[in-house]
Order: structure tokens, then sequence, then C-alpha cells
């Protein structure tokens, strides 16, 4: 009876009201990927371009991969007129949702195959701005859920992982099914729409309280008896001391052995996801068959199993979540392989479907959590946006290559299998860190829960 009331009240745990604002500001995470990944690849692919060069547009990812570069400015710089209105972390959302409006409206109105250079500065100008807001978002998400909520983490990276995917798949189904009816253009017309509708319900959610100001105030005056001045100890502050951070908690050695592995765990995902679309359309499938099953199918798959996932690692464990998440995302690829041999088969394609969603779901999860953990509280924005550009690395920018790599082996079963090799050096990291893992996952649970107590007794 207890294990089931354990159950029960996991489930319940579920309803919590902030869990819903992470979902929507996941939606607005992923929507962006829509206009210039996948949406992006089919109207250029219809417009007759090769392989290589979608594969190449693509590069305009490689700000993801960046963008902790600039992410202490979100954790640090207050935004004129809008911080008073929403807040740190909203003031920012809403301002990288202006600049992606724009940017969408001014590609609705053009031919990319005609003006390929005009539309990838467009699909950059919404790549800087998307790369900003996620780091925004994800700082949001940090914020609103301290680690000392232990088990609040898989289910809050969940509703992130929900959102992203809600955001990208169910507009990219929309947009396919209606592609060859309403033309590309008409569809990115529609896809303006639904960014006002995000930006709307940026303005209603609730900015979370933390002691971010109060524990920045602090590093300030520590770095200022060393510079001595408060001009050169906000600049360190803000730009040296959440690495430093970093890499004292964790030590220089652990620190980018972590980096390390954080970057090679989801690179064969990226090869994959960069080419599915070229990939569906060579083998036979329509625009139809694709928004259906890739997009519709799709998503409604990966909120089954990310909420699945999230529940395994909430009672389970992170670290075990990861090795059987990046296992299964491994085999998975192979049912690409598959496909390749047989051809443009539905029933497998819809096997094809439901097995890569339920593996990307079920790590995701693992992955997201794992990366919150590894954050502190003075510097959640940057810290999280170093390890998330690492994890973004393989699909922003070498993926890019990816288009390059099928032309060469000419042989899409070859390229799936390989894709599906790429993963073993990180599962061989992961192995030999995951002692490692369990104490700092214990020790953050530990930390957080002291800091509680004091609290308590504070008051």
């Amino acid at each position: 009876m207890e294990q089931k009331m354990t159950w029960l009240n996991t489930v319940k745990s579920y309803l919590d009201k902030r869990l819903l604002w992470v979902f929507m500001l996941g939606c607005s995470s992923g929507f962006p990927w829509v206009l210039i990944g996948s949406n992006m690849s089919g109207w250029l692919k219809d417009a007759g371009l090769t392989r290589a060069a979608i594969g190449y547009f693509g590069s305009v990812f490689a700000v993801y991969a960046i963008n902790f570069l600039w992410a202490p400015l979100v954790d640090r710089v207050k935004l004129p007129i809008l911080h008073r209105a929403l807040g740190q972390r909203r003031s920012w959302i809403f301002l990288c949702q202006s600049f992606i409006l724009v940017a969408t409206l001014f590609i609705a109105g053009v031919n990319p195959a005609n003006n390929l250079m005009f539309t990838s500065m467009l699909a950059l100008c919404i790549a800087i701005s998307s790369a900003t807001q996620d780091i925004a978002i994800d700082a949001f998400r940090i914020d609103t859920f301290p680690k000392s909520q232990a088990s609040k983490l898989p289910q809050a990276s969940a509703m992130a992982v929900i959102g992203w995917w809600t955001g990208y798949s169910l507009p990219g189904y929309l947009a396919f099914t209606n592609a060859d009816s309403m033309g590309w253009n008409g569809v990115y017309y529609g896809m303006a729409g639904i960014i006002a509708i995000l930006m709307l319900f940026t303005l209603l959610v609730g900015e979370p309280k933390t002691a971010r100001d109060q524990l920045q105030a602090e590093a300030e005056k520590r770095h200022e008896k060393v510079v001595g001045s408060p001009i050169l100890s906000w600049l360190s502050v803000t730009v040296i001391e959440p690495f430093l951070d970093f890499f004292r908690r964790n030590g220089v050695q652990v620190a980018i052995t972590l980096l390390l592995f954080v970057f090679l765990f989801k690179i064969g995902e990226a090869f994959l996801g960069r080419m599915s679309i070229p990939f569906y359309k060579e083998i036979g499938f329509s625009n139809e068959q694709i928004g259906y099953y890739s997009k519709l199918i799709g998503w409604g798959a990966t909120i089954l199993f990310t909420l699945l996932g999230s529940m395994f690692n909430v009672r389970f464990g992170i670290v075990k979540g990861l090795m059987i998440g990046g296992i299964a995302m491994s085999a998975s690829n192979l049912m690409f392989a598959w496909i390749a041999k047989v051809g443009p088969n539905e029933h497998l394609f819809l096997a094809t479907i439901l097995v890569d969603n339920f593996t990307t779901a079920f790590s995701t999860v693992a992955f997201v959590s794992f990366l919150t953990v590894l954050t502190g509280q003075a510097f959640s924005a940057t810290q999280y946006a170093l390890l998330a550009s690492l994890g973004n690395f393989g699909r922003t920018t070498l993926a890019s290559f990816s288009g390059e790599l099928v032309d060469a082996l000419n042989d899409w079963a070859l390229f799936f299998i390989i894709t599906a090799l790429m993963v073993i050096p990180s599962l061989i990291m992961l192995y030999s860190l995951r002692h490692y893992f369990t104490d700092l996952l214990e020790k953050a649970r530990a930390r957080d829960q002291n800091e509680t107590n004091e609290d308590k007794l504070a008051e």
C-alpha cells in the first residue's frame, strides 16, 4: 500500500503550478528550432537545394554552442523599463521573443532559394535571439526549483523537455501538413502568430524569487578587495566568477572531464537529427506523412515518454537514467538504418518514431537534470549556459557537416550505424565517473538541506 501511495504522490506532484510555467516557457524555447530547423530544411529541399547546402545552412545554430559567452549579461544586466515591469528573467525572454517575431515576419516575405544570404542573416538573428532566450528560460527553471527540492529537478526538466518538443513538434506538424496547400510563405506568417501567443504568456507568468542579487553582491565585495574598483569588480564578477566557481567546486580535472562528457553525449543524435528530414524525403515519404508521423505522433510520444522518464529519474536516480538513456539512444539510431534498407514503409516509420522519441526523451530528462545539479545559485544562467552550450555543440556546429558525411558515404544505412557508435565514448566516461556523479548529487542535496534548516532557525 505504501508503494502505491508513493507512486500516487509522485503523480500528484506534477500538478504544481510552477511546472506549467516551465512547460510554457519550454514551448518558447523549442519553437525557434522549427523556424530555422525542420521547416527551413523542408522549404529548402522543396526549392531544390542540395543536401550539403541544407547542412551548411544549419550552421546558424552554432550560436547555441557559444551563448555562454554572453550568458553573464543575462545574469547581471538589468534591461531598462522591461526589468522593472517583468523582472530579470522574463524581461530578457520578452525582448528575445520580440526580435524573433520581427525576423519571422521578414522571412515570410521572401523566397529563401532566391535570397539565400538574406534568409541566412534572418535565420542568424533568430538563432542569436533564441539562444539568448534559452539562457533566461533555463535560469528561470533553475531559480524556480531550489536543489533542496531534489524530487522536483527531474519533474522540472521533464516539463521543460515536454514544452520544448511541444513548441517544436506541434507547429512543425501544422507547417508540414499545410505547406503544400498554403505555401511555405503562408506557413511562416502563421508561425508569427504563434510567437505572439508565446509573448502573451511571458507577460502572465510569475517571476521566481531567489537570493541571486545578494550572492552576487557578496561576490562583488570579495572581488573589490582584490581589484580595488567597483567597476572592475562588477566586470570580474560578471565575466570571470561564474567560471571560476564551477572549476573551484568540482576541481579542474573533474570539471574538464564533466565538460567532455556533456560535449560527447548527444553528438550521434545531433548528426541524425540534422539529416532526418532530407532522409525522409529522399526515401520516399511525403510532407504530410513527415508531419503526421515525425511531428504529431512524435510529439505525443515525447510527452508520454518524458513523463515516464522523469518518474524513473525521481525514483531511481539521474545517473542510472543517463546510462540507460544513452545506450537506448544509440540503439534506436539503428532503426533508421533499417528504414534505409526497407524503404518508405509507414509501419516501420511509426515504430522508428516511437522508439526514437522514447530514447531521446528518457535520456534528455536525465541529461537536463544532471546539468541543473552542476549549477550554483548566484550564476545559474551562466553556468547552465556553459554546460548546455557544450551539449548543443554537436547538433549545432559539428552536425553542419552531416550532409557532407552522407554524400561521402553515399549510404544512408552506414551513416545511421556510425551515428549509433558516436555515443560510446561518453558512455565509457559516464561509467568511469559514476561514483563521482552519485557523490555530487548527494552533496548537493545535503548542502541545500543544511541551508534550508539554517533559514528555518534564523526565522
